[in-house]
């Protein structure tokens, strides 16, 4: 009898320590990795400081908002006006407002987009192909025909990363929350509310 409790207490030891040595399946842990590579991506190449809204911090310095990573200009904001003497009075090719979300220019207007995975305003109906192909060719959602993404986002540098780099931005940005936020189209120069002044 003593020998048998010995035997099953050394067989359920043997159990949990078989169960705790497993490891996730390849893919599972291959699609964490991928989201992790991703976020720190996204972390380190400066996409927070335009693309997600700003709380205002102690002394003034603004914050990222955390409840809305990643959605773009928020649509209830007024947008900045830029005109041709804002170069030579103010030596600026921009002006932009205090969440950094919108930025006004020789190019009119821009709104930076909602990147989180809302499929009515954001990239939810976006597969990674069309977003891949977005930032190597710089045409709006990834369109041949389409128009220009416009400053201030450096998708000529962006182009540069890998194709795995962009897979990792993809999987993360697919990881987020989605943010309801429909962000406003641009403004050409030409139907800038300062253009005729």
């Amino acid at each position: 009898m003593k020998k048998l409790i010995v035997i099953l207490v050394m067989g359920l030891m043997a159990a949990q320590f078989i169960g705790c040595a497993q490891k996730p399946s390849a893919a599972s842990e291959s699609k964490i990795d991928l989201v992790a590579r991703g976020k720190y991506l996204v972390n380190t190449s400066a996409c927070h400081d335009c693309h997600s809204p700003k709380l205002i911090g102690p002394n003034g310095i603004p914050m990222v908002d955390s409840t809305r990573l990643l959605s773009g200009h928020p649509a209830e904001l007024p947008h900045p006006i830029w005109t041709p003497a804002d170069l030579q009075e103010r030596n600026a090719l921009t002006m932009a407002n205090p969440m950094l979300t919108s930025w006004a220019g020789p190019w009119g207007v821009s709104f930076t987009a909602n990147l989180t995975p809302d499929t009515s305003t954001g990239l939810g109906e976006w597969m990674e192909e069309t977003f891949m192909r977005a930032i190597r060719t710089g045409k709006h959602q990834g369109q041949p025909n389409g128009r220009d993404i416009l400053p201030p986002m450096p998708w000529d540098v962006y182009r540069n990363f890998t194709d795995q780099d962009l897979k990792a931005i993809w999987a993360y940005l697919r990881s987020l929350p989605p943010v309801k936020n429909q962000v406003p189209f641009p403004i050409p120069p030409s139907a800038s509310p300062m253009a005729a002044n």
